[in-house]
């Protein structure tokens, strides 16, 4: 389901301006939902706001069941193939020091990388395109997702059927999201093909030797001397082992051991992140990882226990639908407000599973505040990350574009 040239062409005028004129109910959701903010998979108040934004409208609302998942399902005028739009809905661990007006009320949970504009901005397409429906030639589906901070929610969706909610036609044919950025100028569009987010893992190394008094190494065996060489040792083998044109980043964020002074630890313990690009590089450090670290530990006269947890895939943008959400971008917004990005970012996302399965693209928003410079604008994440709320009519006015234009008929 190609976005094609003259489909864009035909895209109706004044999207950016409907977008505009509903920005009042865009912004009273998004603030509803910063107030209070969700974790995780169980987000009931929000899935409540989420029904009842859309409750007047001609739009067939699903329920999850394992998770607090909504799926609306528009049904254009006449039948055609499916397009799926996504906006996640769960907030983060923190406690927010912005000092907004709509600041969250809730004790360490803050909405701090923008979901809740997601939400609010895919509600009021949905809007927008309902009201549209005769234009439609097949059905727009609506996945508003929780638990993406690091839940597996967009996995959990699609187990429970999200894609087979497109009915006789099949699994949907494109997928969008957008992401807002804090960084980015504000109603900009940052979007490029191919790999846009990196596969994140957690890496946990146990590393076991054995304890004794703090004056008297030779009669024990020190496991933290290990644990520190495998920081730097492991640092060495992702320039050695992964060629410079493969990005991949290893961190190791955490380290534990001891309890006092004067008592050498019988464990120590490593904890980090590991992200990667693609599939082969990601499983060939899976494996020298383990290799590096279990063989520095028996230098050592230890043992190391050696965890990989899988996280989110590489975010893959199909080449056809990075260039359409770049053409629909261009149409609604002007040309000089869409950017091709240089290089992916090496954040995750679990939007990934559905790009997995369908052909699309994720692209970024820009939602700067006016009068804060990039290099000091606080980041997607941040416990005083502010996004301007400016920027909202923009991601409205791309998400009714890809999907009129996707199905113009």
């Amino acid at each position: 389901m190609p976005i094609t040239p003259s489909s864009v062409r035909d895209l109706p005028v004044g999207l950016l301006g409907r977008a505009q004129a509903v920005q009042p109910r865009t912004v009273a959701l998004r603030r509803a939902l910063h107030r209070r903010p969700e974790l995780g998979l169980d987000l009931p108040a929000t899935r409540d706001a989420v029904r009842d934004a859309l409750a007047d409208l001609p739009i067939t609302v699903h329920l999850g069941g394992s998770c607090s998942s909504v799926v609306g399902v528009i049904e254009g005028a006449r039948p055609g193939p499916t397009v799926l739009l996504r906006g996640d809905m769960d907030a983060l661990p923190l406690q927010e020091d912005t000092g907004l007006g709509f600041a969250s009320e809730v004790d360490g949970a803050m909405h701090a990388c923008g979901h809740d504009t997601h939400v609010a901005m895919l509600a009021s397409a949905a809007r927008l395109l309902a009201e549209d429906r005769d234009r439609l030639a097949g059905r727009v589906l609506l996945m508003f997702q929780p638990g993406e901070e690091g839940f597996h929610g967009a996995r959990h969706m699609i187990e429970e059927g999200l894609l087979e909610r497109s009915g006789p036609a099949g699994e949907p044919e494109a997928a969008f999201a957008l992401h807002i950025s804090s960084t980015l100028p504000s109603g900009e569009l940052h979007h490029r093909p191919g790999a846009i987010m990196a596969a994140a893992d957690v890496l946990r190394v146990t590393v076991t030797g054995r304890g004794g008094h703090a004056s008297a190494p030779q009669d024990a065996c020190d496991p933290v001397p290990a644990a520190a060489a495998m920081v730097g040792a492991l640092q060495t083998m992702l320039t050695r082992r992964i060629g410079p044109h493969d990005p991949a980043v290893l961190t190791i964020a955490r380290i534990t051991a001891g309890t006092t002074d004067n008592i050498i630890p019988e464990t120590a313990q490593l904890e980090g992140t590991l992200r990667t690009l693609s599939e082969p590089v990601r499983a060939q450090l899976h494996t020298e990882i383990d290799r590096v670290c279990r063989h520095l530990a028996l230098a050592h006269d230890c043992t190391a226990e050696v965890e990989i947890v899988p996280g989110y895939p590489v975010t893959v943008n199909d080449p056809g639908a990075a260039e359409s959400l770049a053409r629909v971008g261009a149409k609604v917004l002007g040309a000089p407000r869409c950017t091709p990005m240089q290089a992916p970012i090496m954040g995750a996302e679990d939007f990934s599973y559905v790009l997995r399965r369908v052909p699309g693209a994720l692209a970024f928003l820009g939602g700067r505040p006016a009068g804060v410079a990039a290099e000091t604008a606080p980041p997607n994440h941040s416990n005083r990350v502010v996004f301007d709320e400016s920027a909202l009519p923009s991601g409205v006015a791309v998400h009714a574009g890809l999907a009129l234009a996707a199905l113009s008929g």
